[in-house]
């Protein structure tokens, strides 16, 4: 054996960098929620129920469109080079938002944050599926995917320690230390071997594949090829049914999470809790969202992550009818824990399954577009969940109102397919880039 030969890269840190990106985007995402207990009716906004909804959704319109441009971009424009730009934008957003004079600049910035945060995850996802051993890709996606998550656990214990003390401004504040992560994913992080086949860029994804000691898949692209457009291709082949299912679960989905994550705290605020007390719910949420993505992804290398996204939305639908009927305080912070593996675990396995589901030239594509469409489930979700709080019902009108997506999402992911036929149509490619 040659001497020189050269030592293999650690994929460790690309999985690393993933997390940490995402962690930011969960952070930025779900903060909005932890904060409410310190905007609604404080000062210096003063805001109404119904205006803080009508922002909430608002925002996600811009994740919406975030997924949908950045989602389809980045399987043209590279990989890494949108992830960099994205996770640039929210975090300068973030701090525009700690110090918005009005609370109609803050909407604003809060619109530009969530559209980085919706360009992130899919081009996130997407890297690690592609680095990660096929053997464990479940697991390492799994991993990765507590990423948002742990953000979501970082945004409740800052919203605790300074909210009532100081206000909203230091918690959006502290999501600009995500800015430090700029210049290590710009140093540190490859470009997706796919998208340079798919560029004719073969040599580059030779040395790519070469130093972190990648087997080139078979489903990848060969440079020859002239191919339609990834948008295209998702409806190609028998791919129809499925995607248009899988934006429909994806909708429900996220319905529930963000109608949830963003009125947890302000629901037990209004049932009499404090300030601080009122967001602990949303770290219980937070925390089970965690541990209950790590168990599922163990879970899914062994049986597939369809089944574990029906499991985790039953989950959360039984979690959340039993909230309706009014528990203890002890329970209600299990029933929290457990809604948060069924929502925003959930979440993570339905990534898991599009990622698996789609051949890697337009995975980016397949789960930017999901996460596109889902986001009308999102932007839904807080004028939902202010609707149900409009009528007065407080915890259980809201918690039942919130189980019945769930259902109906348990129910449509039974009609997917475990696995994708392979795709019968080339897989999309653009001119060369330098």
């Amino acid at each position: 054996m040659n001497s020189t030969t050269p030592k293999k890269k650690s994929l460790l840190g690309i999985f690393v960098l993933c997390w940490l990106c995402l962690m930011a985007d969960g952070y930025d995402l779900y903060v909005y929620g932890a904060t409410l207990p310190g905007l609604i009716g404080v000062a210096p906004f003063n805001i109404t129920p119904a205006a803080a909804g009508a922002v909430g959704s608002i925002a996600l319109v811009g994740m919406l469109l975030g997924s949908l441009v950045v989602g389809t971009l980045t399987d043209r424009l590279g990989r890494r080079r949108i992830l960099i730009s994205a996770l640039a934008l929210f975090s300068l957003a973030m701090l525009a938002c700690a110090v918005a004079p009005t609370w109609e600049m803050f909407a604003v910035f809060r619109f530009i944050a969530c559209f980085g945060v919706g360009g992130l995850l899919p081009t996130a996802v997407a890297l690690a599926n592609e680095f990660a051993d096929p053997a464990r890709k479940s697991i390492t996606l799994g991993a990765v995917l507590t990423g948002p998550a742990v953000g979501t656990v970082v945004a409740s214990l800052t919203s605790l320690a300074l909210l009532e003390r100081s206000g909203f401004r230091p918690v959006y504040a502290a999501g600009a230390i995500a800015l430090i992560l700029v210049p290590l994913a710009w140093k540190y992080l490859p470009e997706s071997p796919s998208f340079l086949r798919a560029h004719q860029l073969t040599e580059q994804a030779e040395r790519i594949e070469a130093a972190y000691g990648m087997v080139r898949p078979p489903e990848a692209p060969t440079p020859a090829a002239r191919f339609t457009s990834p948008t295209t291709s998702l409806f190609a082949s028998g791919y129809g049914r499925p995607t248009l299912t899988i934006w429909a679960i994806t909708v429900l989905s996220l319905l529930t999470i963000f109608g949830v994550s963003t009125w947890l705290p302000q629901v037990m605020r209004n049932a009499g809790y404090g300030v601080g007390s009122s967001v602990s719910f949303l770290l219980a949420y937070s925390v089970g969202a965690v541990i209950g993505t790590v168990l599922a992804a163990a879970a899914s290398q062994r049986f597939g992550p369809k089944r574990l996204v029906v499991v985790g939305f039953v989950s959360a639908a039984t979690a959340l009818l039993l909230m309706s009927t009014n528990p203890p305080a002890a329970l209600l912070v299990v029933l929290a824990a457990v809604a948060g593996f069924g929502g925003l675990g959930t979440q993570n396995m339905i990534n898991d399954y599009i990622a698996q589901f789609y051949p890697a030239a337009i995975r980016a594509t397949g789960l930017g577009w999901a996460l596109a469409v889902g986001r009308l489930g999102a932007i839904a979700g807080p004028t939902y969940g202010a609707l149900m709080i409009g009528f007065g019902g407080g915890v259980p009108l809201v918690a039942a109102a919130f189980a019945l997506p769930a259902i109906a999402g348990a129910a449509l992911m039974l009609l997917v397919p475990a696995k994708a036929a392979p795709l019968a149509v080339p897989a999309p490619v653009a001119e060369p880039v330098s």
